[in-house]
């Protein structure tokens, strides 16, 4: 997201300074500027204090520059605020990772006695005590950014931004009118994680990897959770993957609504939540209640109350992100855009952090190198998680043609699951190479325990090139999930069953 809490720079260029002045707002419009006594100016000014924004601003000053950061959260259509640090930290990669782990300790619990130990086999959970911890700890990272910044000295103005021309950007000050959505009666992913008391029974409306994820840990919370998908799961992931994510999703508890979209969401006396739908393919209308109803379906930039036309920066009419080119540059030479508010970028905050880093680097004259957005690994952190890096089986077939792919594959049994007699249904490899020697891999897809840290080591070697014959000559750690990628021996063609047997 760009301008509120997300990853957009507006740097200098050679010989240009950024002007910063305040302007007072009524209503939320922005008023006439009083005077000219609020002016300053800087080398390089950040508006988003997400994960890349704010890379760019302590990298940069580090290298000397004088830097200001510019970021402001729009409370949601609940009124859910947050502080510096973009979505990842406040609404996103942390409060879900916390909350995706309160989930798998609930299955351990069950496993626990399996192994040995004397638990009780009904053990509640407290969702207040798990959300004041998870909030604690946000909260203590949006103060370490605070500290950074300060320490770096980059002055940071918690306030709206908005262009005025191509070399000023002024501020307007808070208090206008909120955010009026259509979400009355529901709450966003940015909600989810600020609750003070547990959403109970709740209909995620959505199939993207946040609205899987929630639905995910909501589900290992013992919540009765039913996930909305209007077509298909995990659009953009190989759908071979995001196929076996739902089915074990479902397999473990979480109720499924394919091919439905919502309709009408009533307020029932008791408070409750009436929610009709339509059934894509019958026509025929449903209805269900809930006590929650959870929008994920996707993040739009906050790119449009920047007033970028003044500064001649072009945006994508439909997506409303940034346009820019391989240096991360705008229409206007010395504006840039990384991260989330960049069209075409993976909205991922490792990247944001890396280009931010990079382009302050280039920016004073440090290196000439680009950030690489090919191979970069992401995992979804599902109940089984799903990582992947590079192409998936559909890319890569519609890239180099079919006869030229060959997918190696595998089913396999984590040791773990083995005397808590875990169903393993859908623990799953498989890697995507060209066909012709040496065989270089294009993709790699892990369903299984632990996938974020297993896919982090295998992407090294992917980003070097590696190759078929390289991973399977790779002596593998035993006992674990890991070394099953170096064991791939079944190629798909060849008909032949997947299953590992045998230690």
């Amino acid at each position: 997201m760009a301008a509120m809490a997300g990853r957009a720079a507006a740097l200098r260029g050679s010989g240009v300074r950024f002007r910063w002045r305040t302007r007072v707002a009524a209503g939320g419009v922005r008023g006439a500027a009083r005077d000219a006594a609020g002016r300053q100016d800087y080398d390089l000014l950040v508006i988003g204090g997400g994960s890349g924004g704010l890379a760019c601003a302590k990298e940069a000053a580090q290298l000397g520059k004088k830097v200001a950061v510019v970021d402001y959260v729009e409370p949601s259509p609940r009124g859910t605020r947050w502080g510096l640090g973009g979505t990842c930290v406040n609404v996103g990669c942390i409060p879900k990772k916390l909350m995706h782990q309160a989930a798998l300790l609930g299955d351990m619990i069950r496993d626990a006695p399996h192994y040995g130990w004397e638990v009780p086999q009904q053990v509640p959970h407290d969702w207040r005590k798990m959300a004041e911890a998870v909030q604690n700890h946000v909260k203590s990272l949006n103060w370490g950014h605070r500290v950074q910044l300060q320490d770096r000295k980059v002055k940071y103005f918690n306030i709206k931004a908005s262009f005025v021309n191509e070399h000023t950007v002024c501020g307007v000050t808070k208090g206008g009118k909120e955010i009026e959505g259509a979400l009355e009666h529901g709450i966003t992913s940015d909600d989810i994680f600020w609750l003070k008391e547990s959403p109970g029974k709740t209909l995620v409306v959505g199939a993207s990897y946040v609205a899987l994820e929630c639905a995910g840990f909501l589900t290992g919370l013992r919540l009765d959770t039913t996930v909305m998908i209007r077509s298909i799961p995990l659009r953009g992931f190989d759908q071979q993957m995001s196929s076996l994510v739902t089915e074990h999703m479902a397999s473990h508890g979480t109720h499924f609504l394919r091919g439905c979209t919502p309709s009408r969401v009533k307020k029932l006396p008791d408070g409750q939540l009436q929610v009709t739908w339509k059934d894509l393919a019958s026509g025929r209308e449903d209805m269900g209640t809930f006590d929650t109803v959870l929008w994920a379906i996707g993040r739009v930039p906050e790119t449009r109350s920047l007033n970028l036309e003044k500064a001649g920066v072009n945006t994508n009419p439909n997506s409303h992100k940034i346009l820019v080119d391989a240096q991360e540059a705008t229409s206007v030479p010395h504006i840039y855009a990384i991260g989330d508010a960049a069209e075409g970028r993976p909205e991922l905050t490792p990247t944001a952090i890396m280009a931010g880093r990079l382009l302050a680097q280039r920016l004073c004259g440090q290196t000439s190198d680009l950030m690489d957005y090919d191979n970069v690994p992401t995992t979804v952190f599902t109940p089984l998680e799903y990582g992947c890096v590079g192409l998936s089986e559909e890319e890569a077939v519609a890239r180099h043609g079919e006869e030229h792919v060959e997918v190696y594959h595998a089913y396999y049994k984590p040791l773990e699951f083995t005397v808590a007699e875990r169903d393993s249904s859908q623990c799953y490899i498989k890697m995507v190479c060209l066909r012709e020697p040496p065989q270089l891999v294009l993709g790699l897809h892990f369903l299984g325990p632990n996938a974020g840290e297993v896919t982090q080591g295998f992407a090294l070697g992917i980003k070097c090139g590696a190759s078929y014959r390289q991973v399977v000559q790779t002596v593998g750690i035993h006992p674990t999930c890991a070394e099953e990628v170096a064991k791939l021996r079944i190629a798909k063609r060849s008909g032949l069953d997947p299953t590992v047997t045998g230690c």
